[in-house]
């Protein structure tokens, strides 16, 4: 999704939780990697694998400038032959400790065997975020969580697009309210002649 995208979605989502939530979200995770240099873990459940959220990241990281955003793709299943940044196991999950920050995408409730490495990575003293459902084990799992469930305006994979760009922005926005007519437009037309994200 592209920044005029996200700026529409904002709009229609203005007056809702979710840019300010989204906007939250990003600010944790962005404190927990910048300091640390990176060292950021990306995995989902053994149903839904984040790629698409890891490659916005990476888009976000190119832009912003910020290489720490560019997150590690963790998989439930590695195949021979998978290229170097897809070939990455649970069983780096288990070697996450101080300095390391897990951001779990959960739109369902993990298995027993991830939430366990999950819990052991948090006790080596790597910080943990959850993008989820609500589960209530997940959330008690997380430093930081935000969930979006079958109740709410938006689905989990809205909710990424918005995180993944709320990451990659350099300054606070602009406080709502009124704004002038050439504020509005100068700042779409920023936004549309922005470089178009590079394909991971």
């Amino acid at each position: 999704m592209d920044a005029v995208r996200v700026a529409l979605l904002r709009e229609v989502l203005a007056g809702t939780e979710w840019p300010a939530a989204t906007r939250r979200f990003a600010g944790s995770l962005r404190s927990s990697v910048v300091p640390q240099g990176g060292g950021l873990l990306l995995v989902g459940t053994a149903a839904y694998e984040p790629w698409h959220l890891a490659a916005h990241l990476v888009d976000e990281s190119t832009w912003s400038g910020l290489p720490e955003l560019t997150p590690t793709l963790v998989r439930h299943r590695v195949e021979p032959g998978d290229p170097v940044h897809l070939a990455v196991g649970l069983g780096r999950i288990e070697a996450a400790g101080r300095g390391e920050t897990l951001l779990l995408v959960a739109p369902e409730r993990p298995c027993a065997g991830l939430l366990e490495r999950v819990h052991d990575a948090r006790r080596a003293g790597a910080t943990v975020l959850s993008l989820d459902d609500g589960d209530p084990e997940v959330r008690g799992l997380a430093h930081e969580t935000l969930a979006a469930t079958g109740a709410d305006d938006v689905d989990l994979d809205i909710v990424q697009h918005l995180v993944s760009a709320a990451a990659g922005e350099n300054s606070a926005p602009a406080p709502r309210g009124r704004r002038r007519f050439r504020d509005r437009l100068s700042r779409l037309a920023d936004q549309l002649t922005a470089p178009p994200p590079a394909r991971w």
